[in-house]
């Protein structure tokens, strides 16, 4: 990693990352309501809508939503450790999230609220992370230790998941 703690993607590693999402996450954008979820969920993972949101005046549950989030993934990332932050068809970084977010550090690249586009944070090994879908307002989480960091606190804010592992809620 590079001096900053944020550093954008340059041409080369964006396609190898974006190449290596579509193929791992079975990724099929799409406004059509057919084609969602988009991804193929991975085994551990959660998905909420994020409609508990569009009655949020002063945006509290929103901010706190981005708070645990960001949270739950820096605890899941070695202090030396980086993210991918992925922004569909734009501009995507790597950033260490020890050194964002902070007094006197650079803001988190990205949010995990998909406003307008497909918006994922991954880990390296793209084992855990989230990810936005802008029209299906929806928000997945994904892997176990992330899962165990942020998930309880996300259900409070969203309410009960619409999928699990990929599958409607409530399903087996």
């Amino acid at each position: 990693m590079t001096e900053s703690p944020v550093v954008e993607l340059l041409e080369a590693e964006y396609r190898r990352v974006w190449d290596r999402f579509y193929d791992e996450f079975k990724f099929q954008p799409s406004t059509s309501s057919l084609k969602w979820p988009a991804i193929k969920e991975p085994v551990a993972s959660v998905s909420w809508s994020l409609a508990a949101l569009d009655d949020d005046p002063e945006y509290e549950r929103l901010d706190r939503l981005v708070e645990v989030v960001e949270q739950g993934l820096k605890s899941c990332i070695d202090p030396s450790g980086t993210l991918l932050a992925l922004d569909w068809q734009h501009t995507s970084y790597r950033f260490a999230p020890q050194g964002v977010g902070g007094p006197g550090q650079p803001a988190w690249p990205l949010s995990p609220y998909p406003d307008g586009d497909y918006y994922i944070y991954l880990s390296e090994d793209f084992r855990i992370g989230s990810f936005g879908h802008p029209w299906e307002g929806s928000l997945c989480l994904f892997g176990q230790e992330f899962l165990d960091a942020a998930s309880a606190e996300v259900e409070k804010l969203l309410g009960q998941p619409i999928r699990r592992s990929g599958r409607e809620a409530g399903t087996t």
